[in-house]
């Protein structure tokens, strides 16, 4: 990694910075994957897997990652971001039953893991290419998703 002479350019280079927003939603689920039999989905998920599902006041945090440019001097303007980050996120998830109003999760287990994954592709499509760096999912203070769209 190259590092910058105090001015903040190297050669022509222009800084490169992480940017972090964050907002909160709430929303409730039920752990159950339909691949599993009643039981092995009471073992899996134990009370999460309450019929009447379970509710979390989630934290997301929108990591965008990329050159300053010199004529703005912003990596992204906030403004958008947060336009961006409401859209892909926020109307899609606050106040909802992530199994029953997301159609996303029709077929996929909602765990924090799987909607760290769909606020990604939310927001990756939203962004301008390369920009999305990670997204942070805080499930609870002790539980936090991260996830950079990366496959196996």
């Amino acid at each position: 990694m190259e590092q910058s002479n105090g001015s903040g350019e190297q050669k022509g280079k222009r800084p490169v910075v992480y940017i972090s927003r964050s907002d909160c939603f709430s929303a409730c689920h039920r752990l159950h994957s339909p691949l599993l039999s009643d039981e092995d989905n009471k073992l899996t998920y134990g009370k999460c897997n309450n019929p009447n599902g379970h509710g979390h006041n989630y934290k997301v945090e929108v990591i965008v990652r990329g050159p300053v440019d010199p004529v703005t001097g912003m990596v992204i303007n906030l403004t958008d971001l947060k336009l961006y980050i409401n859209e892909a996120i926020m109307s899609l998830l606050d106040h909802k039953n992530i199994d029953k109003d997301v159609s996303y999760f029709k077929d996929v287990v909602s765990t924090t893991e799987n909607v760290a994954v769909f606020i990604w592709d939310n927001m990756v499509k939203r962004l301008p290419p390369g920009l999305l760096h990670e997204i942070k999912v805080h499930e609870t203070d002790k539980n936090v998703i991260f996830y950079r769209g990366e496959l196996a």
